[in-house]
């Protein structure tokens, strides 16, 4: 079968009781073509919100997280469905590394992880897997998610306070919207809620839309190139860790709903996931993951064909095409993206304990919550180590800490005769 080949799935129409359509089949194409929408909206709002935070051009990210899906595509062999948008990651140090070099120096360090993850990628499809979970063990993984999500409720404060009623409306939007709706609509409350601020802050005139009526409505999206300092560089390392983390993760899901073996496409993953990111790096856009959103539209479906995933990406790369679409979403005020930031940068950090929880870290063992605790208070009050033009921000110490910490203790305990 050929890479944009797949078989009809039963009459193309209708799916029985129990059934589902597996990754090598579609439906007709005019319902392939609205599952493919259904991701589109599925990716749409995280996808969106790391731009609009970060100040990189919206339309730019969005156009490389359609190239990078396609990418993905094909590195993978059309066997593992997965949409590559935006990752959240990468939010603290590209916050960190602008302030040191500009946007040109954060794409410097997008490109440097995703070349990393991509050799890592490598490394898997050669040795397996096994390193990686020895590398990281939940615990540290676990601890890594967290910092890197509540290492920017200082940046969520300074945006809070710029003005607090857009922010407290816009919070309380994202609480309404998720207590309130079900379905889709319950997975975008974060953007529903940024939706809600905006407009109550263009209500108020709190938006200056000059640069959106200065946009064309259609033309290619803005492209810049990296810069290369070490000292910004240094500030993504933690991400790649994330990032295989995510990727092994997601793998692990499909391969769960689909009842299919995808061992062999984990090394494909992380290094499809690693071409995606350097090549968004290269043009401004943000790096990229694969997305649980995405997953979790499968799992309500049950439709696992990879041809809904090329024309979601198709999709992307066209929506991409309106610079005016991205100014407005370049003018968000700071107050809305207060309202979203102290949600979502906690959600980041819970999701490092759900990682806990779910693979019942035992933090009775002396280890394990040296590790969590001390990893947590770097990361989290951003304690630094700055040596000539080198800064190690907290997130750099913190990860540090828990993976060179986590194996010298083991290894003491094994010295030792613990375990």
């Amino acid at each position: 079968m050929s890479l944009l080949s797949w078989k009809l799935h039963g009459n193309g129409k209708s799916i029985a009781p129990g059934a589902v359509v597996s990754t090598d089949e579609r439906l007709a194409w005019p319902l392939t073509i609205g599952v493919g929408l259904q991701h589109i909206c599925a990716m749409f709002g995280a996808t969106f919100l790391v731009p609009i935070i970060t100040k990189f051009p919206p339309s730019t990210t969005l156009f490389f997280s359609g190239v990078g899906t396609i990418l993905f595509l094909i590195i993978t062999q059309n066997k593992l469905p997965s949409y590559l948008g935006s990752s959240f990651a990468f939010l603290a140090p590209i916050a960190a590394a602008v302030t040191k070099g500009g946007m040109a120096a954060a794409l410097g360090g997008i490109v440097a992880t995703g070349v990393i993850l991509a050799i890592v990628g490598l490394i898997v499809k050669q040795a397996g897997i096994g390193w990686v979970n020895w590398l990281l063990p939940p615990v540290v993984t676990g601890s890594i998610v967290m910092i890197i999500g509540l290492n920017l409720a200082g940046a969520a404060k300074n945006n809070f306070v710029q003005a607090p009623l857009t922010a407290i409306i816009t919070l309380a939007a994202v609480a309404l919207i998720g207590a309130l709706t079900k379905g889709f609509l319950n997975r975008i409350s974060i953007f529903g809620g940024l939706v809600v601020g905006y407009a109550f802050a263009a209500f108020h005139g709190d938006i200056k839309f000059d640069a959106v009526k200065a946009a064309k409505w259609v033309a290619m999206p803005t492209f810049n190139t990296p810069t290369f300092k070490m000292s910004a560089i240094v500030l993504f390392l933690p991400v790649v860790l994330v990032l295989i983390a995510e990727n092994v993760g997601h793998v692990k899901a499909v391969a769960a709903m689909t009842g299919k073996d995808l061992d062999s496409q984990m090394g494909n993953a992380l290094l499809a996931d690693g071409v995606a990111t350097t090549l968004a790096g290269i043009g401004g856009g943000s790096g990229t993951t694969t997305y649980a959103e995405n997953i979790g539209v499968m799992a309500a479906t049950r439709i696992y064909s990879t041809a809904a995933y090329w024309i979601a990406a198709l999709g992307a790369i066209v929506l991409s095409l309106s610079p005016k679409f991205g100014a407005v979403l370049s003018a968000t005020p700071a107050g809305v993206l207060g309202g979203v930031g102290v949600v979502l940068y906690g959600m980041i950090g819970v999701l490092g304990a759900k990682i806990w929880i779910e693979n019942h870290v035992n933090f009775g063992d002396s280890t394990n919550i040296f590790i969590a605790a001390t990893t947590l208070i770097i990361g989290i009050s951003d304690m630094s180590w700055t040596r000539g033009q080198y800064s190690f921000n907290g997130i750099v110490n913190g990860t540090l800490v828990a993976v060179i910490g986590y194996q010298v203790l083991r290894g003491l305990n094994k010295a030792a005769g613990k375990n």
